[in-house]
């Protein structure tokens, strides 16, 4: 409690990054060139599947990034509390680009230029004595960054404001699935490091309460237009989606007929760093097409600085729009079951009592020739839950019958538990090869609530693995002595 409440009354700007905007600079040809076959090979195939209509035919036919590289600034350095360093940073970049697409039935597009900002975390864990001394780097945004694209040509003139839409709500969605916490990119520095070393265990939880929204319709019009905007129009049904991070969004039930919603829903959202954004939407419900009503924003931080409660300002096109009520209490992952689990504060839709966080390092001894095997593994938890690592194919530098994977799942904990298991499973492309089930009581059980093994799985296979049970346990400011300073 105590390290959560240094980061809430933390203060001071964080220091400039010449050093390594210098070493950006030089780099920046380098980094054009892996950046701009990473855009291809990410982003081409996700324009097939998620884009609308003609453009999901869209395919890049030039890309490059121009000559102005990113810029950093505000970097604060920290200690992790995992034998780790995180580097906090501003991410700036006016990219001056030349990006060309086509497609079918389209007329050709382009992108000249990216705005592209955020803040950026970065994790260098873990620390060994043997050079290079740091076993990974993780890199991820905070919060989703802001994007614009300014295209040129057809884009340009005709359905300017569908085809960015469409596009850029396509390459936030790239970004926030692999570079918004929870959600980090890994690069091993020492091919030996320990994957469960490197992962760094979410904080805790945020349980937001959507209380009402007011002030967004105009009040003290004259009564002869607000009897006009009776008869043409009907009072706004609204609806409030909520978002931290990139967890999945959350939508509160729609309030018909009132400028005055009043919602008082609560869902929990999990926390993985202090200074991460909660952006609550407000909508207007119609049978065409919802309209925005306003958007308010907050942190983590701000939120539990404030005692739990804040009204909110939101805004529309940049205009002040009325108020929207707020509530956050804050729950820390604990290792002991406690009531927790059975706690009736836990209980009810889109309440957690806690997370089973699995991670994955590798597999070893799987069966099969290595032009045909195409190895994964699949974790599933009842019927609600199925994860799946990516699936492995033959290449150079590849152990194909002893992969690695270094991935994690997370799934949420309803309610008590009193019966269940997570089942683990290793498959040869669609084919399961074998699998072992882990039942909660065996989690309850472990030290710590945490098993890490080399699980047998059958045919001479084993999955390295840790399965990690967490509880709540509710985080008081008022109850904890401020640290010294």
């Amino acid at each position: 409690m105590a390290d959560l409440l240094q980061k809430l009354t933390a203060e001071g700007e964080g220091e400039p990054a010449g050093f390594l905007n210098d070493i950006i600079t030089h780099l920046w040809p380098n980094i054009q060139v892996a950046g701009s076959q990473m855009i291809k090979d990410i982003v081409e195939p996700m324009f097939k599947t998620m884009l609308p209509g003609p453009l999901a035919s869209l395919h890049f036919t030039k890309i490059e990034l121009g000559a102005t590289p990113m810029v950093l600034s505000n970097v604060k350095v920290t200690k992790t509390p995992h034998d780790g360093i995180k580097l906090d940073l501003n991410v700036d970049w006016d990219g001056q680009c030349d990006i060309q697409l086509d497609g079918q039935m389209i007329p050709k597009l382009g992108v000249k230029e990216v705005v592209l900002n955020g803040r950026l975390s970065i994790l260098l864990c873990p620390l060994t004595n043997v050079i290079p001394l740091i076993g990974a780097v993780q890199m991820a945004f905070i919060n989703p960054p802001a994007l614009k694209l300014n295209f040129t040509g057809a884009a340009d003139i005709a359905d300017a404001s569908l085809v960015d839409s469409a596009v850029r709500k396509v390459l936030l969605g790239i970004i926030n699935s692999i570079l918004v916490l929870p959600n980090r990119i890994m690069v091993r520095l020492d091919s030996t490091a320990d994957y469960f070393k490197t992962y760094h265990q979410p904080l805790g939880v945020i349980r937001v309460t959507v209380a009402k929204a007011w002030g967004f319709a105009d009040e003290e019009q004259s009564k002869t237009k607000k009897l006009f905007s009776k008869l043409t129009r009907a009072a706004p049904d609204c609806y409030a989606e909520v978002q931290v991070g990139a967890e999945p969004v959350w939508r509160t039930a729609t309030k018909n007929n009132t400028t005055r919603p009043t919602w008082g829903e609560t869902h929990d959202f999990v926390v993985t760093d202090i200074d991460q954004c909660i952006k609550i939407t407000v909508s207007d419900h119609d049978v065409n097409s919802d309209d925005e009503v306003g958007v308010a924003v907050t942190t983590v931080k701000e939120i539990l600085a404030a005692g739990g409660t804040l009204e909110l300002g939101m805004l529309h096109k940049g205009d002040e729009r009325g108020k929207i009520a707020v509530t956050g209490e804050f729950f820390q992952f604990t290792p002991e079951s406690g009531d927790s689990f059975s706690a009736s504060s836990h209980s009810g839709e889109g309440l957690m009592s806690g997370v089973i966080n699995v991670l994955v390092a590798g597999a070893f001894g799987i069966k099969g020739a290595r032009e045909t095997l195409q190895p994964s593994i699949v974790v599933t938890c009842g019927d609600k839950h199925r994860f799946q690592t990516v699936v492995k194919t033959d290449a150079p530098g590849t152990d194909i019958n002893n992969p690695n994977f270094d991935q994690q799942f997370r799934i949420p904990v309803t309610g008590n538990i009193t019966s269940g298991s997570v089942r683990i499973a290793c498959m040869d492309k669609e084919n399961e090869t074998g699998a072992v089930e882990i039942p909660f009581g065996d989690l309850e059980k472990a030290p710590d609530m945490t098993l890490t093994d080399n699980f047998d799985v059958g045919s001479g296979t084993k999955i390295r693995a840790s399965i990690c049970l967490r509880g709540l346990q509710h985080a008081s400011l008022q109850e904890t002595t401020l640290p010294q300073r």
